[in-house]
């Protein structure tokens, strides 16, 4: 095929040896802070694609370019979920203590894909455990990978 017929975004990835970045099937649901994240990430990057192209950085271009596109796609896809305050079920954006049938506890918020890290105590809403959760209350037990762990404190976050 003629280069003439190809699209300068596939020229850019190339140019980076970059593929796209794959965009969750599951409904993009964010919390507040999760859309204020998705915000100042996509502030970022344009700043720095301004810098790019000053620079002529083609490879730094077509990288900023392929982040731009994900976070524009998350953007236009977020779907804003606040919990109901002092709600007895498990729902998105809340907060949830548990203690394992070993006595330990853990707490986990319940968040957007995106905005997830279990390092610091936040699991996507599609994970096992937060599938688990939802529509619990407290006292009830929820089983994941085969570990029982009770419901102990809902929060608001």
């Amino acid at each position: 095929m003629s280069r003439a017929f190809t699209r300068e975004e596939d020229s850019e990835n190339a140019i980076a040896g970059i593929g796209e970045r794959p965009v969750s099937q599951h409904r993009n649901l964010v919390t507040e802070r999760g859309l204020a994240l998705i915000d100042s990430e996509l502030a970022e990057l344009r700043d720095e694609l301004a810098k790019a192209e000053k620079r002529a950085d083609r490879e730094r271009i077509a990288l900023v370019s392929r982040d731009l596109r994900y976070w524009t796609a998350r953007r236009e896809s977020a779907e804003l979920s606040v919990p109901e305050s002092g709600s007895d079920l498990v729902r998105f954006g809340m907060g949830v203590t548990l203690e394992g049938d070993d006595g330990r506890k853990v707490h986990w918020k319940i968040v957007g894909e995106d905005e997830a890290d279990p390092a610091k105590g936040s699991i996507s809403h599609v994970s096992p455990m937060a599938v688990a959760l939802f529509g619990k209350k407290v006292g009830d037990v929820a089983v994941v990978n085969g570990k029982e762990w009770e419901i102990v404190k809902l929060s608001d976050g």
